[in-house]
């Protein structure tokens, strides 16, 4: 499937990045994040590979930073594809090597010329438990 021109440059900068990060088409599928993120996730991407954002909050299991259940829209990803706003928050993730982390997630929409709507880019990081 031939992706628009503005992913394929997101997903060469994500590449490049040592920050976290996840891209997403415009139907909510995950097209990539980059290897910054497969260290927080526990699972290369090559391994992963594409698969639609509400399975994020299955494969890796999810919760509010106060341990409640956190649903698969909530989740900042989801929401930026949703309502094409960007979103933040602090969650809880169990990546696939069943360690629990306290992440900070913002994605934002992304917007192509003459008001195509191409998807979503999630960065994310592990938060210090000394930061309050």
């Amino acid at each position: 499937m031939a992706q628009d021109i503005e992913l394929i440059l997101l997903r060469q900068w994500a590449s490049y990045l040592t920050m976290p990060i996840f891209l997403c088409d415009h139907d909510g599928h995950l097209l990539f994040y980059n290897e910054a993120a497969e260290l927080l996730l526990g699972r290369r991407y090559d391994e992963a590979g594409e698969m639609p954002v509400s399975e994020l909050a299955t494969i890796f299991e999810t919760k509010r930073e106060d341990g409640s259940e956190l649903n698969a829209e909530d989740l900042p990803l989801a929401v930026a594809l949703r309502i094409g706003r960007p979103a933040h928050d602090r969650i809880r993730m169990k990546g696939l090597d069943n360690v629990w982390r306290t992440i900070e997630i913002t994605a934002f929409p992304i917007e192509g010329q003459r008001d195509r709507h191409l998807g979503a880019v999630a960065l994310f990081w592990e938060v210090d438990p000394s930061w309050k």
